[in-house]
């Protein structure tokens, strides 16, 4: 797709790497404000979210538009998933996957089975080609529980980054899925944060479970 193209070369230059921290989140949040968490503008070419994570020092609630890659049959459970459980689609241009969930083989979806659409999502700390990680990443660090604002619904999820061979096959899909993080990740020393959110389970308590004890 040449718009898809255009959009790429453009991202991929250093003077989009200067403006677009300040200028497309602050539209993202106002967009999604006035829409009721609808639409992301940014999502009209990549899929987005917004994330809800508490802050590593001040632990206050920080809200950030972001990028994704949703996946299809990752697993829908609270902590590990599994190392090498994602592959190269081997498909580049992001043109396909940028307009549903990319399968990187996680574990079967506990609820939907797999190869259920959007049951995870990878997020990529890229800050663009700049120098320090975006401050998001050191949030889900420290507390790995958030909340992410995904087509207008709020899903509580968590967090975990992804290392050694799981985060390399990931990121050979991330590149087929958006080729720019190369140009990204070949501008800095420090290897690009990778993350894998999966929704979390509602804790079940025993009185949910049995109902309240008799008067």
């Amino acid at each position: 797709m040449p718009g898809v193209r255009l959009v790429q070369r453009v991202s991929s230059t250093r003077a989009f790497a200067k403006v677009a921290p300040h200028l497309i989140p602050a539209l993202d949040r106002a967009v999604h404000r006035l829409t009721r968490g609808k639409v992301l503008l940014s999502a009209q070419m990549l899929p987005g979210i917004v994330l809800t994570a508490r802050g590593a020092r001040s632990g206050l609630e920080r809200r950030t538009p972001l990028a994704c890659m949703p996946e299809a049959g990752a697993a829908r459970v609270r902590g590990e998933t599994g190392a090498g459980g994602a592959a190269a689609t081997g498909e580049t241009g992001g043109a396909k996957e940028a307009r549903g969930a990319v399968d990187t083989g996680g574990t079967p979806d506990a609820e939907g089975g797999a190869g259920a659409p959007e049951s995870g999502w990878i997020l990529v700390g890229s800050n663009f080609g700049r120098t320090g990680h975006p401050a998001w990443t050191a949030n889900l660090l420290a507390h790995p529980d958030a909340v992410i604002s995904w087509k207008g619904e709020d899903i509580p999820v968590t967090a975990r980054l992804l290392t050694g061979e799981e985060r390399a096959a990931v990121w050979r899909t991330a590149l087929a899925f958006w080729p720019p993080y190369a140009t990204y990740q070949a501008r800095v020393d420090r290897e690009i944060r990778l993350f894998r959110i999966v929704r979390r389970q509602a804790t079940v308590t025993p009185d949910a479970v049995d109902g309240p004890p008799p008067a």
